[in-house]
């Protein structure tokens, strides 16, 4: 019982982490609050399946039937509950192996925890163990009604919002790499508030805030460049490879910034140093360009990883934001063009080597990208003695 107690109780926590509270989810980024409910989402469902193990294996008589049309309906209850929990789990974990598109995955993700709560739920109520005092009911229902106000402000509230605050594509502009630059205008509304360097948001295109369509992109744009605002989009899935078929006009609706990955919240670092690959550079070019705008003299690194010289997003930018501020570029390439006299290779503890100053300790890193060179970048930071402080990631992928 206590089991299920504590999963009930960690299933319900789930509800608030992915409410974007921006006050809760300040101090750590919503990147971290979502890796978070990830972890802490299989540890209620271990919770539960123990819950569940125990009583099948020592108390089968009290489970009772499996066919519903015989079992108690709170037992059905129950097992529904466990089914709809560990679908959840399975399709979020393998989401990508099973082939399910982001938006259809969201959605049923949406669908099941729902319903695996209500059916929690009421389970817990129809046993009746340890539930039956009226301070305890009184607690549940102050508890459950807790509940159901995150799902209402987060369904319904929030997306209202959002209806009454469209915006309008300006631009599609196609990038280097098969990536996209989507420019948005806002529409009858002053805009975004609260915008620093480097963080994202969710977008919706070609349908209603309401339709959990939304999907997370970096702001490319500048605070300074407000209320215009710029997303890098890569090709990658179903629904970013339709960037291009995006036409000016079209409403959009936008829910942002979110995110700790700013420069405005490393006021006093002496310097700044970008650590990235691929599409990664997306939030970078957002502190870039801020820097730009705001003639900002610190001197700053760029090791920016790819394929090929021909798939370097932002090429051209980056070579006159160079120009502009105190910025030293290093292009590490996998395959690189001949005659190339740059690095090759990935990113190494020998390429940071070779172009960090000594005073590198002192620097402050932002690292973005897949997860095998965020890795290597790591390491190779630590063996150059950089304090773990003064290293912060984006997870790449939220999901």
């Amino acid at each position: 019982m206590a089991l299920g107690f504590a999963g009930m109780a960690v299933l319900g926590i789930q509800f608030a982490l992915t409410a974007r509270f921006k006050r809760i989810s300040a101090p750590f980024g919503i990147d971290i609050i979502y890796l978070f409910h990830r972890y802490m989402a299989i540890t209620a469902l271990m919770l539960v399946l123990m819950h569940f193990g125990i009583l099948w294996w020592s108390y089968a008589d009290v489970l009772g039937s499996i066919d519903p049309r015989k079992a108690p309906w709170e037992l059905t209850s129950g097992r529904v509950a466990l089914v709809a929990f560990i679908l959840a789990v399975v399709t979020s974990e393998w989401r990508k192996p099973l082939r399910l598109e982001y938006g259809i995955w969201r959605f049923t993700h949406v669908v099941l925890a729902t319903i695996g709560f209500a059916a929690a739920v009421a389970h817990i109520v129809g046993i009746g163990y340890y539930t039956e005092a009226p301070g305890k009911r009184w607690l549940w229902l102050v508890v459950t009604l807790l509940w159901v106000f995150i799902v209402v402000w987060v369904r319904i509230v929030r997306p209202w919002s959002q209806l009454n605050r469209p915006y309008r594509v300006a631009e599609v502009r196609e990038e280097r790499n098969e990536a996209w630059t989507l420019v948005l205008q806002p529409d009858g509304h002053s805009g975004m508030r609260g915008f620093k360097p480097g963080q994202f948001g969710w977008l919706t295109l070609r349908s209603s805030p309401f339709r959990l369509s939304e999907h997370p992109f970096s702001l490319a744009s500048a605070p300074e460049q407000l209320p215009r605002v710029e997303l890098g989009i890569k090709a990658l899935g179903d629904f970013t490879e339709s960037i291009g078929d995006i036409k000016p006009g079209e409403i959009a609706y936008l829910d942002a910034p979110y995110g700790v990955f700013s420069i405005d919240n490393q006021k006093e670092s002496p310097g700044f140093v970008y650590i990235v690959g691929g599409i990664g550079v997306t939030p970078c070019m957002s502190m870039l360009r801020s820097m730009a705008q705001r003639g900002d003299e610190r001197p700053l690194w760029l090791f920016y990883a790819n394929a090929n010289w021909d798939g370097v997003t932002y090429r051209e930018e980056i070579e006159r934001l160079a120009e502009q501020l105190n910025l030293k570029v290093v292009h590490i390439l996998e395959h690189p063009p001949g005659g190339w006299k740059g690095e090759e290779g990935f990113i190494s503890r020998d390429v940071l080597d070779r172009h960090l100053p000594e005073n590198r300790a002192e620097l402050y890193y932002f690292l973005c990208g897949p997860a095998p060179m965020i890795k290597a970048a790591e390491e190779g930071l630590c063996d150059l003695q950089v304090p773990l402080d003064r290293i912060q990631t984006e997870v790449f992928e939220l999901v």
